[in-house]
């Protein structure tokens, strides 16, 4: 008897070593405290050939960040916003390359840093970019494809579905459904095809792009084409519609993200403008990190 109850003591006392030590691991946010040493001097990004990732190791540069011994740590989308979500859920400091329209800024409270020296520059825009010799062949696809525009909020609502487990083609589907009106701004006068010609669009697997891309691809199945989409990433995405192995995108931010791969290709392809306004890049935290609102305050 008395050697089980020296056993139980035993590993209560274990039980709350462990749990000690995973709380001082893990401490909240404390606003009177320099930042840097709270998270390791670490900025949580997203894969390493994103647009943004490069514009902060430049907003690193530029603000003296690397020689504090400010680091931008790889990962994925998704577990940049899983760390998020932890960190939010217990009240810890975070700081992250965060990009509008995304769920994350319906599902959690998050701001941008100011960004006094513009590295990130101003909103951008998300063009829709077609190959050459598109409105010739696929007149139909090209009229939709050239209509086509959402807002922020649009985008969002596909966005969240698919983030709550939703297929994204099911969440197309009912993102359409529910918006009957603005589908048909876009289809106004489109008679479906009959032939059932094959389209391609390709896209960046980002939560913005992966709601945008299977809306339309919807849409022009709805008008009669056999559609086929596939990821890849920034620069395949731009190569593969300027060498006309794509019909179309619609993830060209501009002018800072795809800007680059814009100049690069100049000529091979056709922009039919703005698909949704008002995008935006930069460093976000949760707007709990009261002390911190600006990129220079991580210098602090």
């Amino acid at each position: 008897m008395r050697k089980k109850l020296l056993g139980m003591l035993l590993a209560l006392g274990l039980f709350a070593v462990v749990l000690s030590g995973c709380q001082s691991a893990t401490p909240k946010y404390n606003p009177k405290e320099s930042l840097g040493p709270q998270i390791n001097y670490t900025i949580t990004g997203i894969d390493a050939g994103a647009g943004i990732m490069s514009t902060t190791d430049k907003a690193l540069t530029e603000y003296g960040l690397t020689k504090k011994n400010w680091q931008l740590q790889t990962s994925s989308t998704a577990a940049m916003t899983s760390t998020l979500d932890k960190a939010i859920k217990h009240k810890q400091p975070i700081v992250i390359t965060g990009w509008q329209p995304h769920w994350m800024f319906t599902k959690y409270k998050l701001k941008f840093l100011k960004d006094p020296k513009n590295v990130y520059g101003k909103s951008e825009n998300i063009h829709t970019i077609t190959r050459l010799g598109l409105k010739k062949d696929m007149p139909t696809a090209y009229t939709l494809l050239d209509r086509f525009y959402w807002t922020p909020s649009d985008m969002s609502q596909v966005m969240l579905q698919v983030n709550g487990g939703t297929d994204p083609e099911v969440a197309a589907k009912n993102w359409i459904k529910k918006n009957p009106d603005k589908v048909a701004k876009w289809t106004k006068g489109l008679k479906p095809i009959t032939n059932h010609k094959k389209i391609k669009l390709t896209y960046v697997a980002w939560d913005s792009e992966i709601a945008s891309t299977n809306v339309v691809a919807q849409v022009l199945k709805q008008l009669g084409y056999d559609v086929t989409i596939q990821a890849m990433e920034l620069q395949p995405v731009w190569a593969s519609v300027a060498t006309k192995a794509a019909d179309a995108q619609l993830c060209a931010w501009l002018p800072n993200t795809s800007g680059k791969y814009y100049k690069d290709y100049k000529g091979q392809f056709e922009d039919l403008g703005v698909n949704l306004k008002g995008a935006r890049v930069g460093l976000a935290v949760p707007t709990y990190m009261t002390s911190v609102n600006s990129i220079e305050d991580l210098l602090k």
